[in-house]
């Protein structure tokens, strides 16, 4: 953890990790401080990039989205324009939700939400394979979801 944030800010960050609509006075009252100091901290967290949204998460079940895919890719050559082409294109695929550089036996591991498997199939032939420089793409549907969360382990920074 950075040594500009004291016991204060670190604080702040889980509690607006763990839910960012509460209020400015909910936080304060949490944490012990008054709301002028509280919201000028909120804001330098803002400002400093500690925090970079606030944002609604939503269950992707609930609004249809069943299938949630995992899929290793390998280029075919490993060079800047092919990297460069690469993550450009998958920047225009609302369905890839998460896209990771690796190192290994494939180049990028992408995290993609469907409708369902046919979707994926759809998405897999019409968009992903058409890539330029894609060689190879490995799929992995994930059954059921035992741990998913978006709050970073703070005591372990």
């Amino acid at each position: 953890m950075p040594e500009s944030l004291d016991a204060y800010d670190r604080h702040i960050l889980a509690l607006l990790q763990a839910d960012s609509s509460r209020s400015n006075a909910d936080v304060a009252a949490t944490i012990g401080l008054s709301e002028a100091p509280c919201w000028r901290r909120v804001q330098r967290l803002k400002r400093e990039g500690f925090i970079r949204a606030q944002v609604s998460l939503l269950d992707r079940n609930k609004i249809g989205l069943k299938a949630q895919v995992f899929a290793q890719v390998k280029l075919t050559t490993v060079g800047r324009a092919d990297l460069s082409r690469f993550t450009d294109a998958i920047q225009q695929f609302p369905e890839v939700l998460d896209c990771f550089v690796l190192m290994g036996s494939a180049d990028f591991m992408l995290r993609i939400v469907t409708r369902d498997i046919e979707a994926y199939e759809r998405f897999f032939f019409e968009k992903l394979s058409q890539v330029p420089g894609v060689q190879e793409i490995n799929s992995m549907v994930a059954l059921s979801e035992i741990k998913s969360t978006t709050q970073l382990p703070l005591d372990s920074a």
